[in-house]
């Protein structure tokens, strides 16, 4: 393997984690947060969610789909290999649970921020928004699990 394919690989590994370590430390305080009820703690929270998901969640959904092109190239891997198809296709489910998780995040961080301006109670649409959040989360988390297993393994799979 040629230098520039291991330094492809290990781009395309740190963007993987950066996934899947984002995606689990978000919905750990997300929930954590939640638990405690308290409109303060989950306004901070959802703030620094938003920022976390914008900074490193967003760059490494562009830098993936770049860095694995290259890398399956590099590896002499042909696009239309049934685990790399696969990997795709689960790639874009997770997108698109993930692009309303990323409005609701925003959204629960401006519900919280008005409640503790109004000294109010978290509102019932917060609670609502946080429903849905963990509904779109679930199937998202477990794509990219489901292609990190593939990464590793890559199986093989026929596409008939």
């Amino acid at each position: 393997m040629s230098i520039s394919a291991e330094i492809l690989r290990w781009l395309h590994i740190i963007g993987a984690t950066v996934l899947f370590g984002t995606g689990a430390g978000i919905a750990f305080f997300m929930l954590m947060a939640q638990r405690s009820g308290r409109a303060e703690i989950v306004a901070h929270v959802a703030g620094t969610v938003v920022i976390a998901d914008t900074i490193f969640t967003a760059t490494a959904v562009v830098v993936q789909p770049i860095t694995g092109v290259l890398l399956a190239r590099a590896m002499g891997w042909p696009l239309s290999q049934g685990w790399i198809v696969l990997s795709v296709l689960l790639y874009i489910v997770t997108g698109l649970f993930w692009l309303p998780v990323v409005w609701i995040q925003v959204r629960i961080r401006n519900l919280a921020r008005r409640a503790v301006r109004e000294g109010a109670p978290l509102p019932e649409e917060e609670r609502r928004l946080l429903r849905i959040w963990l509904a779109c989360g679930f199937p998202a988390f477990g794509a990219v699990l489901a292609i990190l297993w593939l990464m590793v393994t890559r199986p093989e799979i026929g596409l008939g």
